[in-house]
């Protein structure tokens, strides 16, 4: 009697334990994908030439800062050469040496009204899958630069 009273207490505190809550993870950023006859080519140039330009430094290690024309304020804060060389001894030692940037698909913020311009990061070792996200407003600053692993889904 005392075993079953015993097993009945443990299945109890077992089914009762208290659920941990869940954190707190932001809402997806609502997206929709940009017609090619719809993308700003203009938009689309600046957004590749200035990605280009940064993950260059990796190969040359001399980094031209952005301008008030070119990015945003907090980009401008960011986007440092300090930064930029901690990130790109690890991405050089991985992956080799930088080569391109292919242009793969952009993305539309339809809360915040911005672009964000996907990029296969192209490098000298095969094994490299990295993906550069250009973020452009409406008066062609960049807003964020990322880099990720690459997903073929957004």
């Amino acid at each position: 009697m005392k075993k079953i009273i015993f097993i009945c207490c443990l299945v109890v505190m077992i089914g009762c334990k208290s659920k941990k809550p869940k954190a707190n993870v932001p809402e997806e950023i609502k997206t929709t994908k940009v017609e090619t006859s719809e993308i700003n080519t203009v938009q689309k140039f600046k957004a590749y030439d200035l990605g280009k330009r940064v993950l260059m430094t990796c190969n040359t290690s001399k980094f031209k800062p952005f301008n008030s024309s070119e990015a945003t304020q907090t980009v401008i804060q960011n986007t440092t050469q300090d930064k930029l060389t901690k990130t790109c001894l690890k991405f050089r030692l991985k992956y080799g040496d930088f080569k391109d940037l292919q242009f793969v698909e952009v993305q539309q913020n339809k809360a915040d009204k911005t672009n964000i311009y996907r990029f296969k990061a192209l490098y000298e070792k095969k094994i490299a899958n990295k993906e550069l996200r250009v973020t452009m407003t409406e008066d062609n600053l960049v807003s964020s630069i990322k880099s990720l692993d690459w997903i073929d889904k957004f």
